[in-house]
């Protein structure tokens, strides 16, 4: 009996891709793979990163493909791969949520604009980067949970928790609730970078990124590591938060970092009461976040009501996209819509530049 092709497929497909944990099946590792009477052949392409792994992958795929074929002569053949890869080579669009203040209502965006495009049937990740105030594990009804971790060649990595079909990592999930996060600027920046590199992410159309408010070396780590699809900015009406906005904007169109702003999220627009969900009290004023979209060049997504409960949602972990009130999920659709419509006027711009 000759070697089935597929058989040998499917047998690579047990073996993890060392930066991503996907199957070198699926992360595109091997190419080239032909079957000749006992002769195997395929190429891995791997990273200049991979070097270290080189000789683990190889035993890998001797050992899988001889477990069901002991007289196979495989043929593995090296190549490096032309362009660079990223640490999340598997994740579509990197998102980053920003604000210029705290207490605008990032989080509750975040939380709820990833269950939004979860909701649009997407592949979606959160990754709360907020380390000195974390919300995540709070508002997915996740506190006190710990990841789980796997060793992948000899060294440990931590796998996302997963709470309503979304992949979810967070400081908060590592550090006890009531214990402070005390630390500088290098420490701040190890944790982010362990977190977008040392985490086994799944293949994800989106990574939302709830950042901490201002700028800093979180930020900047960030923006630095990986490469952002682009940047929403959160805020309120009101004209102290739109000021404090304008800043963290310019960081992210800085020549040194250029992360294109997606559009403007307004939270808390206006209030209205749940016996009158007509009634509209602008408690912080109006057109911030239209003011701010106009400052950035950019669009507005979309405005969120300050209404009881959004907030009573997320305080008992099931975010206003989970609720049954169409009054809770419509503002985060509609975000998430627009933003979608946002990346698809991004892409179609890049393939004209290219082309030109």
């Amino acid at each position: 009996m000759g070697i089935d092709y597929n058989q040998i497929v499917a047998a690579l497909r047990a073996i993890p891709d060392p930066q991503t944990g996907q199957d070198i099946i699926q992360a595109r590792l091997v190419q080239d793979l032909s079957v000749e009477q006992d002769q195997i052949y395929f190429s891995l392409v791997l990273p200049s990163s991979y070097d270290a792994q080189k000789e683990a992958l190889n035993l890998a795929c001797q050992n899988a493909i001889h477990a069901l074929y002991s007289n196979a002569q495989v043929h593995i053949h090296f190549k490096t791969a032309a362009q660079k890869l990223g640490p999340l080579p598997q994740v579509k669009n990197i998102i980053a949520v920003a604000s210029g203040k705290g207490g605008v209502g990032k989080s509750t965006v975040s939380a709820n604009l990833a269950l939004a495009l979860q909701k649009m049937g997407k592949k979606v990740g959160l990754l709360d980067a907020d380390l000195y105030g974390p919300s995540i594990p709070t508002m997915f009804g996740l506190e006190g949970q710990k990841p789980a971790s796997k060793i992948l060649y000899g060294k440990r990595r931590m796998l996302p928790l997963e709470a309503y079909g979304i992949q979810l990592m967070s400081v908060g999930f590592i550090v006890p609730p009531e214990q402070a996060v005390v630390m500088r600027g290098p420490k701040l920046s190890g944790m982010i970078t362990h977190f977008l590199k040392e985490v086994l992410w799944p293949d994800l159309d989106y990574l939302i990124v709830d950042l901490p408010p201002s700028t800093g070396d979180i930020q900047l780590t960030f923006a630095k590591t990986v490469s952002i699809t682009g940047a929403i900015m959160v805020t309120t009406p009101q004209k102290v938060a739109v000021v404090d906005a304008v800043k963290a904007m310019n960081m992210f169109t800085n020549a040194a970092l250029n992360v294109p702003i997606l559009g403007v999220v307004e939270n808390m627009a206006w209030f209205t009461p749940k016996e009158f969900p007509d009634y509209k009290y602008f408690l912080f004023g109006e057109g911030g976040g239209q003011q701010l979209a106009a400052m950035g060049k950019t669009v507005l997504l979309g405005q969120v009501p300050l209404i009881q409960g959004i907030r009573e949602a997320g305080d008992v972990g099931k975010p206003a996209l989970l609720q049954t009130d169409t009054l809770l999920q419509t503002p985060f659709m509609k975000v998430a819509a627009q933003l979608v419509q946002q990346l698809n006027y991004q892409a179609k711009e890049i393939n004209q530049a290219t082309k030109s």
